[in-house]
């Protein structure tokens, strides 16, 4: 076996980078509905800046690589900063609702262009013998930051919101010197590829209908209840739930002093951030490679479809923890994030797999698309689905409607297999 190639610096400096972005980003984007809510805005304008966010979030990586090759990835780098910057700061100053679209917006355009940055450094500057202790590391470094943005911006909002939005504009400052001062160009290879050249090719992989119709069917059957939960579990555990119960469910394990980190004291009763525990980025780090290793040799659809059914009951789980004791919410999201550690890496790898070699890039970059799709429906569908069950006291339903969704992509899959063919994972 060949020996490993050390890391280079400009891989850590670039894995740093990862961690402080996805700090500041899943900060403020767990915890968003709480803010709005507070505001007094209603789910529906929730779910329209959810809607147009995550759309945003997830069409620019479609073109910012390109950029980036002509530019260079730390000129491209510090243009996202520069958006994101001034943005977060605006969140400060403006109230009205065409204003926060607007800051959203801009936040989500700088998220996008710096989404494909950081893992093309990785990619440049890995070969055989690291690769995938590179992609392991930065996958890990991107949960470090998704855990640990929600549970401290959690704990600031409690104080004041402004202490969130001035938090995350200094770490996207400290960003921006990082990679200033200590972010080296890797040297690569440039595909030099004109942006009309990518629509171009975006086309050519899309003109197979077969996998522009299981693109679709990603989009709308498991891209879209996917961001549903990171949409709306923050507002449903915060809202709904007896958070009170949760923080001595949490401290009976832990103590007082941990779980008060996670919690905030309101009139002499404690109580759990929602923010805090609704999301799985904690638990994939924990679990994933775990996860992973169960799964590696099992074929690719079937665990796909695996994943989605624990999701499911994920999901069912916590529309229960309504109704029953508020705890349980903690095994529903549990169970929907062995579920994503299932589903998410099968099916992205699957993808690349199922590309001829020459094209594995191109059909990895319109598997964006499908998130594009599920991200762009996810607010202004279920967001605002949540709005109506609230008006009739059941919030629960849309869990229930979420695990439902999820056993309807089962059926929405077995039925393309069926009826299309699956694809045939090529030996690349």
């Amino acid at each position: 076996m060949k020996n490993r190639t050390p890391f280079p610096p400009v891989f850590w400096v670039a894995n740093s980078i990862e961690v402080l972005e996805r700090f500041a980003y899943y900060g403020i984007y767990m915890g968003f509905g709480i803010y709005l809510q507070q505001l007094g805005y209603s789910r529906g304008d929730l779910g329209n800046i959810q809607s147009i966010f995550l759309a945003v979030s997830y069409l620019i990586p479609l073109f910012s690589g390109t950029f980036a090759d002509k530019f260079g990835f730390k000129r491209v780098l510090i243009i996202s900063y520069l958006a994101y910057l001034p943005a977060i700061l605006l969140l400060i100053v403006t109230k009205s609702f065409s204003g926060i679209a607007l800051t959203m917006l801009t936040i989500g355009f700088a998220a996008g262009i710096f989404k494909p940055l950081i893992s093309g450094t990785v990619r440049a500057v890995t070969d055989t013998t690291n690769k995938t202790l590179g992609f392991g590391i930065f996958y890990q470094m991107v949960n470090v930051g998704a855990s640990f943005g929600p549970l401290i911006m959690g704990k600031l909002r409690a104080w004041d919101w402004d202490l969130v939005f001035y938090v995350a504009a200094g770490t996207i400052g400290i960003m921006f010197l990082i990679t200033l001062f200590f972010y080296k160009e890797p040297e690569r290879e440039i595909e030099g590829v004109s942006l009309k050249q990518k629509f171009k090719d975006i086309w050519i992989a899309l003109s197979d209908y077969k996998f522009s119709i299981f693109l679709v069917l990603l989009g709308f059957f498991f891209w879209l209840p996917f961001w549903a939960f990171f949409n709306l579990s923050a507002v449903y555990i915060d809202q709904h739930l007896d958070t009170a119960v949760l923080y001595q469910n949490v401290k009976a394990i832990f103590g007082s002093t941990i779980t008060s980190i996670i919690a905030r004291e309101e009139n002499g009763t404690w109580m759990i951030n929602g923010e805090a525990i609704a999301h799985t980025g904690y638990i994939i780090l924990i679990f994933q490679v775990f996860v992973s290793r169960i799964f590696e040799k099992r074929p690719a659809l079937p665990s796909f479809n695996l994943g989605m059914l624990i999701a499911a009951v994920g999901f069912l789980i916590m529309g229960l923890s309504y109704r029953a004791a508020p705890g349980w919410v903690f095994l529903g999201i549990f169970l929907f994030a062995v579920g994503e550690m299932i589903s998410s890496p099968r099916i992205q790898e699957y993808i690349t797999w199922i590309a001829p070699a020459e094209k594995a890039g191109l059909y990895m970059g319109t598997n964006f698309l499908a998130t594009f799709i599920g991200g762009a429906l996810s607010g202004i569908i279920y967001t605002r689905l949540m709005g109506r069950f609230e008006a009739i006291n059941h919030p629960d339903y849309v869990m229930y409607t979420l695990a439902v969704h999820m056993i309807l992509a089962i059926v929405a899959i077995y039925l393309f297999v069926k009826f299309l063919g699956d694809f045939k994972e090529l030996d690349q």
